[in-house]
């Protein structure tokens, strides 16, 4: 379906999961894992006593990453059953015109020191080693789970509270315009009207004003706050966050925003692309999540706090869907994974123009 320009004209989002295949052992590892990557590993191992062979490797891709390719690496261990592991990330082709791959290096390492992720265990030309997180990925049903969703919010709240370095300035708005000049220069014409880019601009400044006040919340954001970004130990039920590749100084809201949208999602189907907004939470379930989100730290938000932050979130969904829907166009462009992007975009910029209007009128 074509996007009219028209809001009228209309009807109407690195993706870690579950292991998914089948392990490649040692030398039929090649293909999988890069040459200077296997040296990391090889190094690696030969430095842990109970590993016999540090070539004696075992690969698994896990399934559902959208911008890179993720490997689970496995070597045998000579105490009793157990098995040393660590996590391959190989970075996806052309990324970096969505983010500098050495500033989400220092927060990763950041991150890790704050005791927040995992460790950085080494690095090759085109990716990274990392420790193996022994918790569970949530799935997109977890996310409806009232117990869990309780845990994430006082999780995120502890994620936006980080002194993290740089300049604690919003970070979106140039997102955004650097992200549609990339977009309208990798567009074909047909797209590019199709999609309503020579107006986007237009869209962006209504968003940036009608949303910046003094009375924003400014933490250090994830800006991609999915299932598969969310890991849990099943026994302490302790919450983990990662993969910081966009992560930013952002409004909170949107931050906040930008996971509610995500529960439209489930990238373990037949069609990962394919958007369901009639699963975006309620009123009722928004204002639980923000509740928790509030009184994680010890605090009694008072109704109008609660309702201002959720009316404020309503409006930064917006602003997510215009981030997505040019990284789904920006990504047909330079990714080669098997996702329809363009299908993606064009759900994300569909919901955008259906919801505007109700969205922008909300008023406290």
């Amino acid at each position: 379906m074509r996007l009219s320009c028209l809001p009228s004209c209309l009807g109407f989002d690195n993706k870690l999961v579950a292991v998914d295949a089948i392990p490649v052992v040692s030398d039929q590892a090649e293909p999988l894992i890069p040459r200077e990557a296997r040296k990391v590993l090889h190094g690696l191992a030969a430095a842990w006593a109970d590993v016999e062979d540090c070539r004696a490797l075992e690969v698994v891709q896990l399934k559902g990453a959208m911008t890179n390719e993720v490997y689970q690496i496995r070597w045998s261990s000579s105490v009793g059953d157990n098995a040393r592991k660590v996590l391959v990330r190989v970075y996806g082709e052309g990324v970096d015109v969505f983010f500098n791959r050495e500033d989400e290096i220092r927060t990763f390492e950041c991150m890790s020191k704050h005791g927040q992720g995992p460790r950085l265990l080494g690095r090759f030309p085109n990716g990274r080693v990392e420790e193996f997180i022994h918790a569970r990925t949530l799935s997109a049903v977890d996310l409806r789970d009232p117990e869990i969703s309780a845990l994430v919010a006082s999780k995120l709240r502890e994620f936006h509270d980080l002194d993290m370095p740089g300049v604690k300035t919003v970070a979106l708005w140039d997102r955004l315009r650097n992200w549609l000049k990339t977009a309208r220069s990798m567009c074909p014409s047909e797209e590019a009207k199709e999609f309503c880019l020579d107006t986007m601009e237009d869209e962006i400044t209504i968003l940036e004003t009608q949303l910046s006040g003094e009375d924003q919340i400014i933490g250090f954001c994830h800006n991609d706050l999915q299932y598969g970004n969310i890991m849990m130990d099943e026994e302490t039920r302790l919450v983990t966050i990662i993969d910081y590749e966009y992560a930013s100084f952002n409004p909170v809201a949107y931050d906040i925003a930008n996971h509610f949208c995500e529960m439209a999602a489930d990238y373990h189907t037949e069609t990962p692309h394919i958007l369901d907004f009639h699963k975006y939470p309620d009123f009722e379930e928004r204002k639980r999540f923000v509740q928790n989100y509030l009184s994680s730290l010890g605090e009694k938000p008072d109704n109008l706090e609660i309702d201002k932050l959720v009316e404020n979130i309503e409006k930064y969904a917006l602003t997510s869907h215009l981030v997505w829907g040019l990284w789904g166009i920006i990504s047909e462009h330079v990714n080669e994974i098997d996702f329809d992007y363009m299908e993606y975009a064009r759900q994300r910029f569909q919901q955008y123009w259906s919801r505007k209007n109700l969205a922008l009128s909300q008023t406290g």
